[in-house]
């Protein structure tokens, strides 16, 4: 579906896709606002239906698998509240959002005595995210559901109502379950009846008990220890610190790399990123490197590889990426990744540097919270096909200065005096950016080759995290804004002027050299 959009979208029809950094910005504003969260270890449905249980609240989601919980405060689809429509009530004029909240009890009321118990084998049996069963198609073309018509007859809609009445005459799953098992032919029925049982597990209270993280910050999962995942690790994905990417290179051995609005033509804007993520899979995989059979030809045969699922073209291809050979201080046996902060921080920062081709003598000119963007932004230059155009990069450039200008002048610090010619240049590019532009054309090339710089920034984020962030992370949501960065690159490529927007503020003009310079270098 997110192939689709994305091809949709290059071509100039309608369609939504989310950005590629949004789970991080997302993360990143809670941090900010000081929202308590989890990240859960896999799927989190089961482990927020506990929360909401034990604190007796509704769960806020979009997820329809929420209506067949069992959930005392019933479930508010966000679909449903008028976020447009605050409005205030009782005698101290509280503000609310009006909202609808969905109740199991009262649903099952509308067929009969149908009990709520019974609404994970309905959901199973239509097919929820991971259960695809063509064998129950002869369960639907034999039985007869109550008033009187085929379910193989009428619509989805008739079929759904008539299976929920079906299904209200029986007091508890299994006997519902062995009257469907009736209708499959006989060597069918212990594979779906395994497969039905398994499905439903996704609908039982989970193990893990959330309200113990959000009281003691810790976060104890079966699943994580039966799979041995490092007490660290699991601790920081549990914090926001890691992302599940890293889990699924980890456990699962694969990833999916997500599409974005980029030239379908083209190879995956991921493939950019490819040796970053290599070296990702090398920390998260690594073997032991013992002296006697360091031999190049032996080394190459061990080291691990990772399922890739990206795009090609306009189709999923899987890859098997090999893991990178990592520098000697990481191939150390006294370093497993159970161990891997105890790597001095200094070693850490090089491989990082090393990484993404760029000395650390380089960037001392750049502001610490930028330094990631810009080592990133080298890679970028250094391994994009085709290559990075003069103009993208002074867009990518003024866009990042425009997001510093932005944060000193509507956020200061306190500390430091705001500057009245910063604030000048602030009401000057928010005049420029109301002005209407003269050639609104999108530049799908431009597109894919930002694209790139974003896949280039994710993996550069990901890094980053897993050794201990030896650089700051940016604020994602002041560094990339994708419509300014392409109205940008289009005046540049028309007036080369634009290059002096941030003339007036004397610190802004030459932090955009700074940058400039330093990438270039």
């Amino acid at each position: 579906e997110q192939l689709r959009a994305a091809h949709g979208l290059a071509r100039g029809a309608g369609g939504c896709l989310v950005p590629l950094l949004t789970r991080e910005a997302f993360v990143q504003a809670l941090g900010r606002l000081g929202v308590p969260f989890v990240q859960c270890f896999a799927e989190a449905d089961r482990e927020i239906a506990g929360l909401a249980n034990c604190w007796g609240c509704p769960v806020l989601s979009l997820d329809s698998d929420f209506f067949v919980f069992d959930l005392a405060g019933g479930y508010c689809p966000l679909s449903h509240f008028q976020w447009q429509s605050v409005r205030a009530a009782g005698p101290r004029g509280c503000r609310y959002v009006p909202a609808r909240c969905f109740s199991a009890e009262r649903f099952c009321g509308h067929f009969g005595r149908l009990r709520k118990a019974l609404l994970p084998l309905f959901a199973v049996m239509n097919g929820n995210d991971y259960t695809g069963l063509a064998a129950l198609e002869a369960f639907f073309s034999k039985v007869r559901l109550p008033g009187g018509c085929a379910a193989r007859s009428g619509g989805k809609h008739l079929r759904l109502q008539g299976l929920l009445h079906w299904l209200a005459q029986f007091a508890e799953p299994a006997e519902a379950l062995d009257n469907v098992l009736k209708y499959l032919k006989k060597h069918q029925r212990e594979e779906i009846r395994e497969l039905l049982c398994a499905s439903m597990e996704d609908y039982a209270p989970s193990e893990v008990n959330l309200e113990d993280f959000f009281q003691n910050g810790s976060y104890e999962c079966e699943a994580a220890t039966k799979a041995d995942v490092p007490r660290w690790v699991l601790d920081a994905l549990a914090k926001g610190k890691l992302a599940p990417f890293v889990i699924n290179a980890l456990i699962l051995r694969s990833t999916f790399l997500r599409v974005q609005v980029e030239n379908m033509q083209r190879p995956s804007a991921h493939s950019t990123a490819l040796p970053i993520r290599q070296v990702i899979y090398g920390l998260l995989l690594r073997v032991s490197h013992s002296t006697e059979d360091a031999s190049p030809s032996k080394q190459t045969n061990e080291l691990p590889t990772v399922c890739e699922f990206d795009r090609c073209q306009k189709t999923l291809k899987k890859t098997f990426v090999q893991a990178a050979s990592l520098p000697p201080d990481f191939c150390d046996d006294r370093f497993p990744l159970d161990k891997l902060m105890e790597v001095p921080m200094s070693c850490r920062q090089m491989l990082l540097l090393e990484t993404l081709g760029v000395n650390m003598s380089v960037l001392e000119p750049v502001p610490s919270h930028l330094q990631l963007a810009i080592a990133v932004t080298c890679h970028w230059i250094r391994c994009s096909e085709p290559r990075v155009k003069l103009n993208q990069l002074k867009a990518l450039l003024l866009m990042i200065v425009s997001g510093e200008l932005q944060r000193i002048t509507e956020d200061p610090d306190p500390a430091v005096l705001p500057a009245e010619d910063d604030n000048t240049a602030y009401n000057e590019f928010l005049k420029w950016k109301e002005k209407k532009l003269e050639n609104n054309d999108f530049d799908l090339d431009a597109a894919h080759s930002f694209c790139q710089w974003q896949c280039c920034l994710q993996m550069g984020l990901y890094l980053n995290q897993l050794l201990g962030t030896p650089l700051s992370e940016p604020d994602l949501s002041r560094l990339y804004t994708g419509t300014l960065v392409h109205r940008l690159y289009q005046e540049l490529k028309s007036a080369p002027s634009v290059e002096n927007l941030f003339i007036l503020s004397p610190k802004m003009a030459q932090l955009y050299l700074v940058l400039l310079n330093t990438v270039e270098s």
